[in-house]
């Protein structure tokens, strides 16, 4: 495989199991280092584990990143290990499935401080750093013809419109195009690329939640709810975690440098606004 990543540093959140792990392997594959952050130490090692078989190094690191305490530690190690971060991935988070007039605060904080304060507060220390990185002269000049870092964050297509049985999480992968934008706009004058990706149906253990929740609420058998998405994708078929991560190295690589600011819907055509 191309080394389109070589020696690039990349932290990637949530990366201890689904889509996550996927992106961190497939960056390694492309010549990455990678922290691996999630909330699960065990899967955590397990993934690091596996990006060590390719060749790369790779360090695991819990996190809650609910808990925004816990984010600037979370960089300063990998620049301790490391000496600097080239890659930002935000793919931890959470989903809520349940009935609109049934929602509690709970569930409201649980889902928003993961998907939102989580990628919000990462987004700020990890690019605090990558500006540290940018040469002087570029930011005395304020121009380049290269990227500084890459930041990459997980919305999905429930951001794309209202989901009667999800708010909370629609609510908060939608709020994500927006933080996308907004960090775009505030990372560009250092050649900081900021974007973000809309993953459909992809079969992983938070799917599988989905469906069961769904499931629950419609009186379907397991595998039914998941079923009637699929039937409604054009190319007819669920997507793999490998789909998505190959959209993410690319947006992670030289061959982005001149996109920002945008969000790519990985689901097969599901969403085509």
């Amino acid at each position: 495989m191309e080394q389109r990543l070589s020696e690039r540093i990349a932290i990637v959140t949530g990366s201890g199991q689904g889509i996550g792990k996927a992106v961190a392997l497939r960056l390694a594959k492309e010549g990455a280092n990678v922290v691996v952050a999630d909330i699960n130490p065990a899967t955590a090692e397990q993934s690091a584990e596996e990006i060590q078989t390719l060749g790369r190094y790779a360090l695991a690191y819990h996190i809650d990143v609910a808990n925004v305490a816990e984010i600037q530690p979370m960089v300063d190690r990998a620049v301790d290990e490391f000496d600097r971060i080239d890659v930002l991935i935000n793919a931890a988070g959470v989903a809520q499935t349940g009935l609109f007039l049934e929602l509690n605060e709970q569930q409201w904080d649980h889902v928003v401080d993961t998907n939102l304060k989580g990628t919000t507060f990462c987004i700020q220390a990890v690019g605090r750093q990558m500006i540290r990185q940018v040469p002087e002269q570029v930011r005395a000049a304020g121009r380049a013809n290269c990227s500084y870092g890459k930041i990459v964050n997980f919305s999905s297509i429930s951001g794309r419109r209202g989901r009667g049985k999800q708010l909370p999480y629609a609510a908060s992968k939608a709020a994500i195009i927006s933080i996308t934008q907004s960090a775009a706009l505030a990372f560009a004058p250092y050649n900081i690329n900021v974007n973000a990706i809309c993953p459909g149906i992809i079969p992983t253990p938070m799917w599988e939640q989905i469906d069961r929740d769904h499931g629950r609420i419609s009186g379907l058998a397991v595998g039914e709810s998941m079923k009637s998405f699929i039937e409604r994708i054009p190319l007819k078929r669920a997507g793999s975690s490998e789909n998505v991560a190959g959209v993410v190295a690319f947006l992670c690589s030289s061959d982005s440098d001149y996109i920002t600011g945008q969000t790519l819907n990985v689901d097969g055509g599901f969403e085509m606004d």
